[in-house]
C-alpha cells in the first residue's frame, strides 16, 4: 500500500496495493518480468546503449532481442522510427530506462507521450525501468511512464536502492500502471503474482528487523 500511494502521487489516477509486487531489489523485478513474457518465438525491443541485465534476462528466457538506438544528437532520445521498423506481430514490449542508465538523460513529457503512442499503435506494452526516478539534475523533471497508462499498458520497475541510497536493503517493485485493466484481462497480472513468489526469502532489511 505504501508503494502504491507513493507512486500514485505522480499519476493522474490511483493505483492500489493489488497493482504492486514487491521484489528483492530491482534485479528480481527485471527477472520476474522477463520470465513472464519470455518464450521462444517472441521478441522484445531494448535500447542501445542499455542496461545489460535487461538483455541477459531476456536472452535467458528465450526471447529474441532487437535493439533500437538512442540518439545522442537528441539528448539520447529513443529513435522512434527505428522502433516502428523493428516491431512485428511477435513483439511483446519495448523497454525504456528513464532516467537513463548509462546515458544519464531524462525524457521529457512530450517524448514519453510519443513512445506511448507508438507502443499503442504497435499493440505492445511498455516496460519502464525507473530505478533512478526523481534522482535527476538539470531542468528536465522526471515524469513516470505510468502517466500514459490510459494510452498503453505500462509495467514500471522501481527500487529504493538508488532513489534513497540504501542499496543493501534490496527492496524493489513491479507496478502495473494499467487503468483499463488490459494486463488483468490477459492474465499478465496472474503470471506476475506467480513468478514473484519464487524467492528465497524476504528483503534484507525485513530480515534484520525481525531478528
Amino acid at each position: 500500500r505504501a508503494v502504491a500511494e507513493y507512486l500514485s502521487r505522480d499519476l493522474p489516477y490511483m493505483i492500489s496495493h493489488d497493482d504492486i509486487f514487491l521484489t528483492c531489489g530491482g534485479s528480481q523485478a527485471i527477472e520476474t518480468v522477463m520470465s513472464v513474457f519470455g518464450q521462444a518465438g517472441v521478441n522484445i525491443l531494448l535500447p542501445m546503449p542499455g542496461y545489460p541485465k535487461h538483455e541477459a534476462h531476456a536472452v535467458f528466457h528465450r526471447m529474441e532481442v532487437r535493439h533500437y538506438n538512442l540518439l545522442p544528437e537528441r539528448g539520447w532520445e529513443v529513435d522512434l522510427e527505428a522502433v516502428e521498423a523493428l516491431a512485428d506481430g511477435n513483439t511483446v514490449a519495448i523497454v525504456i530506462t528513464n532516467p537513463n542508465n548509462p546515458c544519464g538523460s531524462v525524457y521529457t513529457y512530450e517524448h514519453l507521450a510519443k513512445i506511448a503512442d507508438i507502443a499503442s499503435k504497435l499493440g505492445i506494452l511498455v516496460i519502464a525501468d525507473e530505478v533512478y526516478g526523481h534522482l535527476v539534475y538539470g531542468t528536465t523533471p522526471f515524469v513516470p511512464m505510468g502517466v500514459f497508462g490510459e494510452t498503453v499498458p505500462v509495467i514500471t520497475l522501481g527500487a529504493i536502492s538508488k532513489r534513497w541510497a540504501v542499496p543493501g536493503w534490496r527492496l524493489g517493485w513491479i507496478a502495473t500502471c494499467d487503468p483499463k485493466g488490459i494486463l488483468r484481462k490477459t492474465k499478465v497480472v496472474d503470471s506476475l503474482r506467480s513468478f514473484v513468489s519464487i524467492i528465497s526469502g524476504p528483503a534484507t532489511f525485513i530480515q534484520v528487523s525481525q531478528q
